[in-house]
């Protein structure tokens, strides 16, 4: 025990003895400065230094600019532009997917694979888009005020007639007497009218054509999306005079009418007006006769 101790006085009086730091001028062997110093004291400073380098790296680097030159350390800006182009991408490949099934269905629907009845653009796109949770599902406030609102507006106007949601004016494809009307009951999401052979007919509003070819129940088929989803269906021509890709104008003649098909039953248009993925009466919004 007692060499112990003896060891640790030593060691004591080591760390805590005096010393001297002297700087001398070389020539003249003046003092220019001196210091005294214990091992204790140059320990402290050291590791307080030492704390002090740690904390001040640690804070560049968190919390000031000066992280983005650190090699290997990516810059806040370009994560910022790396999130919002990967948003983008995600939004544009969803978008082209639900494009590309909705005209797939549409082509399921000339060449008779799809049943009128069963096409609707809200199972179409919802085939491709990605499950919401039932949180997001959730009303917000502001919607239930809103819908608070329209509820108290609608209970007064008894009188109120709906009016429909389309107010473009449309030219019609075509002028002739209608042989069978728009008749969602039996199916028939169309209207024929009975023309001459080889009658020209016109596209109703400008678009792009993207189907223009022959199937075997309604011959030679085309179709042209335009703008604020409408889609038109110009069936049973003699011939067509556009290609899938081209763009037409309001007016422009795209095909002549005709008896193609195995459901024709005559020299006849049969015509299909559809809006956001729904049929529409084409009547409403064209004169033919």
């Amino acid at each position: 025990m007692s060499e112990k101790r003896l060891k640790r006085k030593i060691i004591k009086k080591k760390l805590f003895a005096k010393n001297r730091l002297v700087i001398l001028n070389e020539d003249t062997f003046e003092e220019i400065f001196s210091l005294r110093l214990t091992l204790m004291n140059l320990f402290v400073v050291a590791t307080i230094g030492a704390f002090l380098i740690i904390f001040v790296t640690t804070y560049i680097i968190a919390f000031t600019p000066l992280r983005e030159y650190i090699p290997g350390y990516a810059s806040t800006q370009l994560k910022k532009d790396a999130t919002e182009l990967a948003l983008k991408s995600d939004s544009l490949n969803q978008a082209l997917k639900k494009n590309e099934a909705y005209i797939e269905s549409i082509k399921k629907v000339l060449t008779g694979d799809l049943e009128y009845a069963k096409f609707n653009k809200d199972s179409i796109l919802a085939s491709v888009s990605e499950p919401i949770s039932e949180e997001e599902l959730k009303p917000t406030k502001s919607d239930l005020k809103f819908r608070e609102a329209v509820d108290r507006e609608d209970k007064y106007n008894l009188f109120e007639k709906a009016k429909p949601k389309v107010s473009t004016v449309l030219f019609p494809p075509v002028k002739g007497m209608i042989t069978e009307k728009f008749n969602p009951k039996d199916k028939h999401y169309a209207v024929d009218i009975a023309l001459a052979k080889n009658t020209p007919i016109k596209s109703i509003l400008s678009g792009r054509v993207i189907f223009a070819d022959w199937t075997p129940n309604t011959g030679n088929v085309v179709i042209i999306r335009h703008n604020s989803g409408f889609i038109s269906i110009y069936k049973h021509a003699a011939s067509v005079t556009v290609s899938q890709g081209d763009i037409v104008r309001t007016g422009e003649v795209i095909a002549l009418a005709g008896s193609t098909g195995t459901e024709s039953t005559g020299v006849h248009l049969h015509f299909e007006l559809w809006k956001d993925g729904y049929p529409i009466d084409p009547s409403i919004f064209i004169e033919f006769e």
